[in-house]
């Protein structure tokens, strides 16, 4: 007697085998979508900070970045009109972008404090890094400055550096 199809165990073999095969995917699939999402806002503060040094440039105006814990700002240098005079007035200079962060922003400056300016030079006024705090294990998750460079970096646990790439 001939028969065609399959056995019940056969079906339940190759049910389970894609089974795993999914589990794994999904678990690999989890694990790199939150590296993107960390690279993704690292190159984001990147391009803000490049944008910001350019405009300082163009306009010949120093620029101010301010972090918080979850969020920077970008401000120009316009008052008093029309070129400014080189000092953040809170209430009068012209805010140019204010972002909020999904990760915590941990600045590591040589001033201590949280905010540096860029002159109309490019130069930035204070050198050290900003990290974004994540648990994942990205390609980049960090900005080193220096007066004259801003670089995408990753942040290493044992030294607590972040070195540029």
């Amino acid at each position: 007697m001939k028969t065609s199809g399959m056995t019940l165990i056969e079906l339940v073999v190759v049910i389970s085998i894609i089974g795993i095969l999914l589990v794994a995917l999904g678990l690999g699939f989890s694990g790199w979508t939150g590296k993107y999402k960390v690279e993704s806002q690292t190159n984001e503060l990147y391009a803000d900070l490049m944008d910001a040094r350019i405009r300082a440039m163009q306009k010949k105006r120093v620029y101010f970045v301010m972090l918080a814990p979850t969020s920077y700002s970008i401000v120009e240098d316009t008052y008093p009109p029309p070129d400014g005079n080189g000092r953040r007035e809170a209430d009068s200079d012209t805010l140019i972008l204010d972002k909020d962060t999904t990760y915590r922003l941990i600045p590591k400056l040589s001033s201590g404090t949280a905010e540096f300016s860029i002159n109309n030079r490019g130069l930035l006024s204070d050198t050290g890094n900003i990290r974004l705090d994540s648990e994942v294990s990205p390609d980049y998750d960090c900005i080193v400055l220096s007066a004259t460079r801003i670089n995408m970096g990753l942040y290493d646990k044992d030294t607590g550096e972040c070195n540029a790439k």
